[in-house]
Parts: structure tokens; C-alpha cells; sequence
């Protein structure tokens, strides 16, 4: 029965941590950004790692899957199974502190692919936590699968081929994507909220500053003059109690001068959209491509716009690159979830997405 149970622990710990690391690894960017925010100062505070979250990310997905591999084979069993506990004590704890103190509201476990709650990732990692010591108290049961050359092999193997499809992805884009803004998928109606949606329940709360501390008050004690007469208003915060729907489209915008020309846009029969969330960090040679095809679109009858969060830049940035379309402006978190090369080249029909580039794959765009 113990070596039953450590079998079935070994076959469905390595399968989901190949499973996971694969599909972050299929978006190591996305991953980044998660990490980031975990990252952030609303969090834990160490904005100095913020650089290093791309290295980071793509170090920890690919160490993801090829610990699932070695786990499978067999392969170095002491350090594999060390190596999973240590890690799966690391995102336990994550997932925890993200779930009680309400940071982080998904984990990025499986990226886009699955959302999670903060509490069901930490579930799920306390029931691998759960499977892992099973491994690692019966650490002797797990025998190697091939001998020792074919399991050099393939853990060698698993590191090349995870390291290629992450600089596959980095210099083009997700093999599969999950985001909203997916080829085929049409924007206007995924902005759209059903009739009999689910409303938010949000629940006003009133800070008063009550001898020199401030003080938080209920709608209720408003209205039953709890407040103290010579308490001072500082402000209203809406806490929401419970969350509703919330379309998969919510925050796209395409503003130019303080007015959001989106509606109008988005029913041009032929749209380009040069994506750039950042114009600093977005890549020079990408940036000297996009007059071209802005020209060659232009000739045959397409509206052509750039989209950044980078309100300040482009001016700058036009005169530099002679670039001669307009840039409109968006908020840089729809931005990167719109797509993750910077910049990147997005071809509309009426709103519905035809087809998505990295500015490294253009002469792919067909016009």
C-alpha cells in the first residue's frame, strides 16, 4: 500500500508541475508581471528584484518542468524531491499570504489558461504540499526508471527543449494564447455585460479622524448618528463584499486628448494597432519597423494607430523614428494583457482581432 500511495504521489506531482510549467513557460512575460506584483511595495516590498523578474520567471518555470521530468524518470531522486519541497514551501507560503491579507488576486499557478482565487491556490499547494512529503518520506521507493545513461539523456533533454521553447516564446509570441484579446475573439463584445449579470455588493465605509485617529464607520452608524460631533471627515472608501461579473474586456481604451475613441475605431472595417506599453523599454529595432508598414497599410485603405501608456514619450518618439501616425493612450496593464512583444502589431476587422505579431515576425503581416 505505502509504495502504491508514493507511486500515485510521484505520477501526479511530476504531471502537474510539467503541466504548470509548461503553460507558464508557454507565456514567461505574463509570469513576470505576476511576479512583479508580488514584487510591488503594496506587497513585499522589494522593488529592487522588479529588473530581474523575466530572468526570474523564466528560471522558475523551467526549473518547474524538468523537476516534473526528473520526478517521472526518477532521475537524482534526493535532489529532485529536496528541490520540489523547497519549492512547493516557497508557493505555499505566496499563496497563503496573498489569500489573508487580500493582495494578490491570482497567483498565476497556470497563467491564463486557469484563474484561481488566492484560497484555491492555496489549496491546491497544500494538497501538493501533502504529496510531496509523501515523496519525501519514502524518498527509497522512488526508483530510477532507465538506465543511468538514457536518464542523463533525457533530463538533459527536458533542460534544452525548456529552454528553447522559452527563447521561442520571448522572440515571438505564446505557442497558445488564453488572453481575451486572442485571435478571432472581438472586442466590443467582450466588453459586453450580460443583462441578468451578477452585480458587485460594495459596502461604504467613512474614515473620521476621532481624537487625532482615524476611524472607520459603517453606512449604518451614519445613519444611526453613531459619529461623534466633533469628528472630522477624511474620506470614503467602497469596500467590495462581494465581487460580480466582471467582463473579460473591461479596461481597453483608445484616448487621445482627454476623449476615448474606442466606439468609433473599433468599427473600422481595417485597423493596425502598434502596441507599446512603454515606449523607454520598447525595443529600437521594433520601433524602426512600424512607419513602414504604417505606409504600406495606409496605401491599402487601412486606419493605422499606436496604443502606449506612455503619454509623455511620444512626441519624442515619432520625431525620432519619423514616425507619422497617431499614438492613442491606454492603461500599460491592458496593454501587456492585449499582447506581450513591445511593440507589437494587432490587425482589426470591426473590433474582431485577425492577427497578432511580435515586431520580430512583421514580415509575416499579411495586409
Amino acid at each position: 500500500m505505502k509504495n502504491i500511495i508514493t507511486q500515485f504521489s510521484r505520477i501526479f506531482v511530476g504531471i502537474l508541475f510539467i503541466i504548470s510549467g509548461l503553460i507558464k513557460l508557454n507565456d514567461p512575460v505574463g509570469f513576470s508581471y505576476k511576479l512583479a506584483e508580488y514584487f510591488s511595495e503594496t506587497v513585499f516590498n522589494i522593488p529592487f528584484l522588479v529588473p530581474y523578474t523575466l530572468a526570474l520567471a523564466l528560471f522558475l518555470v523551467i526549473l518547474e518542468v524538468v523537476l516534473g521530468v526528473m520526478l517521472l524518470i526518477g532521475y537524482k531522486t534526493k535532489f529532485t524531491i529536496w528541490s520540489l519541497l523547497i519549492l512547493i514551501v516557497f508557493f505555499t507560503f505566496l499563496t497563503f499570504y496573498s489569500a489573508y491579507f487580500d493582495v494578490v488576486k491570482d497567483c498565476g499557478c497556470f497563467g491564463d489558461a486557469l484563474k484561481l482565487t488566492p484560497w484555491e491556490s492555496f489549496t491546491k499547494d497544500v494538497v501538493l504540499l501533502v504529496f510531496i512529503l509523501i515523496l519525501f518520506f519514502n524518498m527509497k521507493l522512488v526508483k530510477p526508471l532507465f538506465s543511468d545513461k538514457v536518464q542523463n539523456i533525457l533530463a538533459i533533454l527536458s533542460i534544452v527543449l525548456s529552454a528553447f521553447m522559452g527563447y521561442w516564446v520571448l522572440n515571438h509570441l505564446p505557442l497558445k494564447d488564453f488572453r481575451p484579446y486572442k485571435v478571432g475573439n472581438n472586442i466590443q463584445k467582450g466588453m459586453e455585460v450580460p443583462a441578468n449579470a451578477e452585480k458587485s455588493v460594495v459596502e461604504m465605509i467613512f474614515v473620521y479622524k476621532v481624537k487625532g485617529v482615524d476611524t472607520q464607520f459603517t453606512e449604518k452608524d451614519l445613519m444611526d448618528g453613531k459619529i461623534p460631533s466633533d469628528a472630522v471627515f477624511v474620506e470614503r472608501k467602497d469596500k467590495v463584499i462581494k465581487e460580480g461579473y466582471v467582463p473579460p474586456i473591461h479596461d481597453f481604451a483608445l484616448e487621445l486628448d482627454g476623449t476615448d475613441y474606442k466606439d468609433a475605431l473599433l468599427q473600422e472595417p481595417k485597423l493596425i494597432i502598434f502596441t507599446a506599453y512603454d515606449l523607454d523599454k520598447a525595443d529600437d529595432a521594433g520601433l524602426q519597423k512600424l512607419e513602414k508598414i504604417n505606409l504600406e497599410a495606409k496605401a491599402k485603405g487601412y486606419k493605422v494607430v499606436g496604443l502606449t501608456a506612455s503619454k509623455d514619450k511620444t512626441a519624442a518618439v515619432k520625431k525620432k523614428y519619423g514616425q507619422t501616425f497617431d499614438y492613442y493612450f491606454c492603461d500599460a496593464i491592458a496593454i501587456k494583457t492585449i499582447e506581450r512583444a513591445n511593440p507589437s502589431i494587432i490587425v482589426l476587422e470591426k473590433g474582431t482581432i485577425k492577427q497578432k505579431l511580435h515586431h520580430n515576425d512583421s514580415d509575416q503581416l499579411k495586409l
